[in-house]
C-alpha cells in the first residue's frame, strides 16, 4: 500500500483507573509503511494506550479500526492474531533457551507424533534472522547474546507470527551506538516489507532519524500529530511538557571549595593508572564510549573492585576502600545506572527502599525501627526531591522512571554523603524529569556536595558539568575544562586520539 494509507486508527479511547483518568478521548493513527513516534512524559498515557492496543488492557470507551474495519482486541493473543506485536523495554525471552526455541516458543513445528521438527525450526529461524540482516546463530543460547542481538530475536519472533504492526518501547535504551544504527537499518527494512511501526522513545533526536510522523500525549490527551519534517526538537519538547524549555540543561556557576577526593595512579582489576581530583561544590563529568571503563572506575571508588595499587585521599587523608560498606562510611555513595536490577527493589515501598542503607541507625530496641523518626525522614526526601507519589508506602515498581530515579538518589542522600556518584542519572526518563534531576544536581552542588556524573549523552555533560574526564580502554585519555568541552573534543579523546 502507498505511504499515507491508514493501517490502524484508535478513536476516542478513554481509560480510567481508581482515582486516575489515564486516557481521555485519545485519537491515534498509524500509517502503512511508516514509523509513528509516540511521545510524552512518563505518566502521559503512552503505556496505557499501547497496553490497550496490544490487548493487555480493555478500554472503557472508544473504538479500534484495522484497515478501516472496526475490531475488538480482547487479549495479547488476540492482538497477535490480528498482526499486532509489542516488544517491551524489558525483553520477553527465556535466557536458557536457544534463539530458535525462543522465536517459535509455543508454536514449534511438530510431526504427527508430537515431536518437534528441530531441523525445520532452526531453518525457519535462520531465514527470519537473515531477513533482519543479522548473523545471529539460531542454535546459540540466548543468554550469551548482547542486548541488541536479543532485541533482534524479539523482532524475528514478531515476524514469525506475521505481525503487521510492531510496537517498539524504548528500543535503544540499553543499546550501543552501533547496535542502535543496526536497529534503525532493520526498521527501514521492515518498512520496505510493508510493516508499520510505533516507536516510543525519550530520545528525541532519534525521532528525526527514524520516524515519519509523531503523536504527542500529555496528561492522557493528544496534544497533536504531525509529520516529523514539520517539527523541531524544541517544538516537540514544548508539546510534551506544556511549556518552553529555553534552558533545557541549566548550569549554575559555583565557587568550588577545597579538594574533597584525590586519586593518584589508581589501578584495579578494571581500571588502569587513574589520577584526578574532585572539589567540594563541583560536578565532574565522566565521558567515554560503551565499554571504556566509566562505570568500572566508579565501582572501583565504591569498593566493588578494590584497588590493587595507587592512593585514594579523602579530605587530605589516605583511605582504603575494599567494599561498598567502607565507601559509604567514608561518605562515598554510588547510584547505579541500572536502577531496576541493581538500584532498587521494585516490590518494596518507597520508604523501605530509601531506608535500606541506614536501618541500623533507626533501630530502638529489639530490632524495632523508630517508625515516627523514619517516616519523617522519608517524607522529607519525598518533598525535597518532589517524588510524585500518593505516599511513602507506594511500591517503587508503580512509579514512573523519573520518580524511581529520585528514590535511588534519595537512598544515597540519606547516608549524608560527601561524594555522590551518579551513573546515567537521566537514562530512561522524560525531558521534564530530566530537568528536575538537573536542578537537583545544581542544588546539591550549591550546598557543597561533590558530584561525579557519568553519562552517555554528551550534550548533558557539556551542559551541566564544571569539568569532564574522558575514558578510553579503562584509562583516562584526557580532561576538559567547561570552556574546552565540545562533542568533537570529547569524541576525539573517547576514541583515543
Amino acid at each position: 500500500m502507498d505511504t499515507g494509507q491508514i493501517f490502524l486508527e484508535m478513536k476516542n479511547i478513554s481509560k480510567e483507573f481508581p482515582g486516575v483518568k489515564a486516557l481521555d478521548n485519545v485519537h491515534f493513527r498509524v500509517f502503512q509503511n511508516e514509523v509513528m513516534a509516540l511521545l510524552g512524559e512518563n505518566g502521559a498515557g503512552k503505556s496505557t494506550l499501547m497496553n490497550i492496543l496490544s490487548g493487555a488492557y480493555k478500554n472503557d470507551f472508544g473504538t479500534i479500526e484495522l484497515h478501516g474495519s472496526e475490531c475488538k482486541i480482547v487479549s495479547p493473543r488476540d492482538a497477535m492474531d490480528k498482526g499486532i506485536a509489542i516488544i517491551h523495554q524489558e525483553l520477553n525471552l527465556i535466557p536458557e533457551l536457544t534463539v530458535g526455541e525462543n522465536i517459535f516458543l509455543g508454536r514449534e513445528p511438530l510431526y504427527r507424533s508430537g515431536n518437534i521438527k528441530w531441523k525445520q525450526l532452526y531453518k525457519d529461524s535462520r531465514n527470519l534472522l537473515k531477513r533482519l540482516n543479522t548473523t545471529i546463530n539460531p542454535v546459540a543460547v540466548t543468554s550469551g547474546l548482547s542486548i541488541g542481538d536479543q532485541q533482534m530475536v524479539e523482532i524475528a519472533k514478531a515476524l514469525s507470527m506475521d505481525a503487521e504492526l510492531l510496537i517498539l518501547d524504548e528500543p535503544t535504551d540499553a543499546l550501543t551506538d552501533t547496535e542502535t544504527e543496526s536497529l534503525f537499518k532493520v526498521i527501514r527494512e521492515l518498512k520496505n516489507y510493508g510493516k508499520s511501526i510505533v516507536y516510543i522513545s525519550h530520545r528525541i533526536p532519534e525521532v528525526f532519524q527514524i520516524c515519519d510522523r509523531a503523536t504527542v500525549l500529555r496528561d492522557g490527551t493528544v496534544i497533536g500529530e504531525q509529520r516529523v519534517s514539520e517539527l523541531n526538537e524544541d517544538r516537540i519538547i514544548e508539546m510534551m511538557v506544556g511549556r518552553k524549555l529555553d534552558d533545557q540543561i541549566p548550569y549554575i556557576h559555583n565557587k568550588k571549595g577545597p579538594p574533597l577526593l584525590e586519586v593518584n595512579d589508581l589501578s584495579s582489576s578494571v581500571s588502569k593508572h587513574i589520577s584526578f581530583s574532585i572539589y567540594r561544590g563541583e560536578v565532574l563529568g565522566i565521558a567515554g564510549l560503551m565499554g571504556s571503563g566509566r562505570t568500572e572506575l566508579a565501582l572501583t571508588l565504591y569498593g566493588n573492585y578494590p584497588a590493587t595499587e595507587g592512593v585514594i585521599r579523602l579530605e587530605g587523608k589516605d583511605i582504603s576502600i575494599s567494599n561498598p560498606g567502607k565507601a559509604i562510611k567514608n561518605g562515598i555513595v554510588y547510584v547505579s545506572e541500572d536502577r531496576k536490577q541493581l538500584g532498587l527493589f521494585l516490590g518494596l515501598s518507597i520508604k523501605d527502599n530509601i531506608m535500606l542503607p541506614v536501618l541500623q541507625e533507626y533501630e530502638k530496641f529489639l530490632f524495632k525501627t523508630d517508625t515516627m523518626r523514619s517516616n519523617k525522614e522519608v517524607d522529607s526526601f519525598i518533598n525535597l526531591l518532589s517524588i510524585k507519589t500518593p505516599g511513602r508506602n507506594q511500591l517503587v515498581g508503580n512509579l514512573s522512571g523519573g520518580n524511581q530515579q529520585k528514590v535511588s538518589i534519595a537512598r544515597g542522600l540519606i547516608t549524608n554523603p560527601k561524594l555522590l556518584i551518579l551513573d546515567e542519572p537521566t537514562r530512561g526518563v522524560d525531558v521534564g524529569a530530566k530537568q528536575e534531576i538537573y536542578k537537583l544536581i545544581n542544588r546539591f552542588k550549591a550546598e557543597g556536595l561533590a558530584i561525579i556524573m557519568i553519562s552517555s549523552e554528551m550534550p548533558e555533560l557539556i551542559g551541566i558539568c564544571d569539568r569532564i574526564l574522558v575514558m578510553h580502554e579503562n584509562s583516562l585519555s584526557g580532561e576538559l575544562a567547561r570552556s574546552e568541552a565540545s562533542q568533537e573534543s570529547i569524541m576525539r579523546l573517547a576514541v583515543g586520539m
